[in-house]
């Protein structure tokens, strides 16, 4: 037994799924199922119930759950110290960021921290904006970069890394810029929206309410970066992220028909109670330092966060 398999336990039973666990731990599911496989092996007890509706830890596995996350805590802790100690960062650090970060500030991010602290491991986790502030409030995630949200950040430490800009945007051509929109007519248009835990698909939905349409058809896409390739492609009408600058020429690929939010902050995080983890502190300086230089050259389009 191992602290991997231990980690995989305590994942599995908070999310009730396999594929979600694989999800959140960055491995395949053949492996999360292989490591809880291996486990009850070794204890010589069921640790869940297969089912339909997802995995349930059984009553044995109940009992040795709150030791799991405990040992999991306190490996954690171990190693963060004994990096303080050796006076390196090392060990893994778990960051979230949005599905489509791109190649902009994180991608750069990420090529500092590989280059100034080589022992410390990262695990990327792309996942909507919701579930990154989730994550940091649970500690499976250490850091998060994600697209702000309506909700209370308080607790967090946050910094902004750049913005965009929200727009309806249409094929070139298939509607007249220079009238006044029909909402109604718009609502016979087939509709790109991304999954309800993205900024966009958060705000085409509020959209449809303020104009009270209901689209006749709805492609739903779990990639904001796929309906502006779709919408370029001529095959319907969706929310975009466009450069919030608006001294940059319009694009030429879409037609932007109406300015849906000026501007949406792209944020990068921790839990303020975890300020003191030397890792956590190491990594927050890497993102200042960027920020001052300016090195990176992202756009906030390069940044398109869930």
């Amino acid at each position: 037994m191992d602290i991997q398999q231990l980690r995989v336990f305590v994942t599995v039973a908070k999310y009730g799924s396999i594929t979600r666990a694989s999800d959140i731990l960055c491995r395949s599911q053949p492996s999360v199922s292989a490591q809880i496989k291996g486990l009850e092996t070794t204890l010589g007890i069921a640790l869940f119930e297969r089912t339909s509706r997802g995995m349930i830890v059984t009553q044995e596995g109940e009992r040795l759950l709150d030791e799991a996350i405990s040992l999991v805590d306190r490996h954690k802790q171990f190693m963060q110290e004994a990096s303080r100690l050796k006076g390196s960062v090392s060990g893994v650090f778990m960051l979230g960021a949005g599905r489509h970060s791109g190649n902009g500030f994180v991608s750069a991010f990420l090529h500092l921290v590989s280059e100034r602290f080589p022992e410390l491991e990262i695990e990327l986790k792309h996942l909507g904006s919701a579930q990154v502030i989730e994550g940091l409030r649970d500690n499976s995630l250490d850091m998060g970069f994600f697209t702000e949200t309506e909700s209370d950040t308080s607790d967090l430490t946050l910094v902004e890394v750049a913005s965009f800009g929200i727009y309806l945007a249409a094929p070139p051509g298939i509607i007249r810029t220079s009238d006044p929109l029909d909402w109604q007519q718009l609502a016979d248009q087939i509709w790109i929206v991304s999954s309800h835990d993205g900024c966009c698909g958060r705000w085409a939905n509020a959209l449809m309410e303020q104009h009270d349409i209901c689209p006749k058809r709805i492609i739903k896409v779990d990639d904001e970066a796929v309906t502006r390739t779709l919408v370029a492609s001529g095959a319907g009408i969706g929310l975009v992220h466009v450069n919030a600058d608006d001294s940059l020429p319009p694009p030429k690929d879409i037609d932007l028909l109406h300015r849906v939010r000026k501007t949406a902050r792209i944020m990068c995080g921790y839990l303020e109670a975890r300020s003191d983890d030397p890792s956590i502190r190491a990594v927050d300086e890497l993102v200042l330092d960027l920020l001052k230089s300016d090195a990176t050259g992202a756009t906030p389009s390069m940044l398109q966060l869930a």
